[in-house]
């Protein structure tokens, strides 16, 4: 019987942290000179969040964050969970109290929720047109600066994998390592005995001849760029499951399909965190 997977998780203390610089953006120096002018203090209102079209949420720790930074006795109440497919229409968090502390916050939590949430649901059509193989989509490091770890929190609530999160956590030899390593085999070897026991080995290839280069000294995943359905099926048989296989280049919804059917592992695409578009996710409220 295969685990399931356990949600993914965000440690509080990032939202935290990011949420707190977008609302110090947001209010400057003199703080939101709009609502302290028309809305008066005792003021309370009841703020309905509702996704104007399908999509999968995912950000709903930033909204809430951000509302609670605000205001802490601002009740944010969310009426799905980070991952879930949502209908036109369909509201999906509630928030009640201070009616000048939820405008105040309103900007800031819907862009995460709405950037977030975005990427997921991008995230999510990929993977639902490969459901029916082994292949799972994944991310590159093509995200917003700053925004990688939430981007790729995204990435996970869309069904999808996470590739490195950056340069130290896995070893990655591309192209131009190669040619200034003098081949593949050097490359590899060199990486083997720089890392440490649990750092896995990556290499990028443009032929099966580089690919039997590397299995030879055993990479543990081998990128396979820009090749064609035909050709990722014959790597696949000569790999014979000896190293995972990834998949690269030029992948949109009209390809993944194919690439995913030669039997490759995992396929990688800037286009689920780089070219994903906001979900539309509004607010409205009401004065108590």
């Amino acid at each position: 019987m295969t685990a399931k997977a356990n949600p993914p998780v965000l440690p509080r203390l990032m939202v935290e942290e990011a949420v707190r610089a977008a609302l110090a953006e947001d209010l400057g120096r003199a703080g939101d000179i709009t609502t302290y002018a028309t809305i008066s203090d005792d003021a309370r209102a009841t703020a309905v969040l509702a996704s104007r079209e399908a999509g999968v949420v995912a950000g709903l720790a930033f909204a809430e964050t951000a509302f609670a930074l605000i205001d802490p006795a601002v009740k944010f109440t969310a009426l799905v969970r980070d991952g879930d497919r949502v209908a036109p229409g369909q509201v999906i968090a509630r928030a009640e109290g201070s009616a000048r502390a939820i405008l105040s916050a309103e900007r800031v939590g819907l862009n995460f929720l709405m950037y977030l949430s975005g990427i997921a649901t991008y995230t999510a059509k990929f993977a639902d047109l490969i459901a029916h193989t082994h292949a799972k989509v994944c991310d590159t490091r093509k995200t917003v600066p700053g925004m990688r770890a939430f981007a790729k929190y995204a990435v996970r609530c869309g069904g999808g994998a996470n590739h490195r999160f950056g340069l130290d956590d896995a070893i990655l030899i591309k192209d131009n390592h190669i040619a200034v390593a003098g081949g593949v085999v050097r490359a590899i070897e060199a990486a083997r005995a720089y890392a440490g026991h649990l750092v896995k080995i990556e290499v990028e290839v443009d032929s099966i001849a580089q690919m039997e280069e590397a299995l030879s000294v055993g990479a543990d995943v081998i990128l396979l760029d820009n090749m064609s359905p035909e050709l990722l099926e014959k790597a696949v048989k000569i790999n014979a499951g000896r190293a995972k296989l990834e998949a690269s280049g030029n992948i949109s919804f009209d390809t993944i399909r194919a690439v995913a059917e030669t039997g490759v592992d995992y396929i990688s695409t800037s286009k689920i965190t780089m070219a994903a578009p906001t979900l539309d996710v509004g607010l409205d409220i009401g004065i108590e």
